[in-house]
């Protein structure tokens, strides 16, 4: 089977996790970081989970599942260690049309949770089509090395640039250069070893005269000083 890799925007949007233990901690941390407004259904929680409940005002019920559950809710995971449960909850999801992840358990998932490396704005996710989580693992441990916070800061400062370079009215082939060229510099380098300096000097080669580049290299001015 092949996936269709997406992106979801789950700010706002409300997501149930049924199961209170490590696993559903980890699931909520993650949405907790994408914006969406959570409720949880569990007898016992984890001691973080029951800071995480109290500090983020998330919704808490000591109770059994049932399909009023799900009313009013985009994305469901199942983190129960009882199969059976996790099975009925991807059973009711699904006739209900939500999107619904039951953990290790493939056949009650309509989608999967890739393993991920995250810098900002820059996230690489890495799916191995549920054959082996293990290796998705691995893969995420050798990127982690290969990218740097500089990933982040690159991200937040092209954010600045590409804003920029857009109220110039240039033609799409122009922007287009301009982009690339950037990406392919030794900014990445710089920003590696914050050498700011250099990141400022690069810029002003690259980009047009009427750019306000000052105003551009905000974002990175509380990272040391130009």
């Amino acid at each position: 089977m092949t996936y269709y890799p997406i992106f979801l925007d789950l700010k706002g949007k409300t997501a149930l996790v049924v199961g209170g233990g490590n696993v559903a901690e980890r699931k909520i941390e993650a949405l907790l970081d994408c914006g969406a407004k959570i409720n949880i259904i569990s007898s016992r929680l984890t001691d973080k989970l029951k800071k995480i409940v109290e500090v983020y005002g998330i919704g808490h019920l000591n109770e059994e599942f049932s399909e009023k559950h799900l009313e009013g809710v985009f994305l469901v995971i199942a983190a129960t260690n009882d199969k059976q449960l996790n099975h009925k909850i991807s059973k009711i999801a699904k006739k209900m049309g939500l999107l619904i992840n039951a953990v290790d358990q493939l056949p009650d998932c309509n989608f999967i949770v890739p393993s991920i490396v995250k810098r900002g704005d820059l996230l690489i996710a890495i799916s191995t089509s549920g054959k082996s989580p293990a290796l998705a693992q691995n893969i995420r441990k050798q990127l982690d090395t290969q990218f740097g916070s500089e990933y982040e800061d690159f991200l937040v400062l092209m954010g600045r640039v590409r804003k920029e370079i857009l109220t110039k009215g240039l033609s799409q082939e122009e922007n287009s250069r301009i982009f690339h060229e950037i990406v392919e510099s030794d900014i990445l380098v710089a920003l590696a070893k914050d050498d700011l300096k250099r990141v400022e000097s690069t810029l002003r080669r690259i980009l047009p005269e009427d750019v306000a580049l000052e105003e551009c290299l905000k974002c990175l001015m509380n990272r040391n000083t130009l």
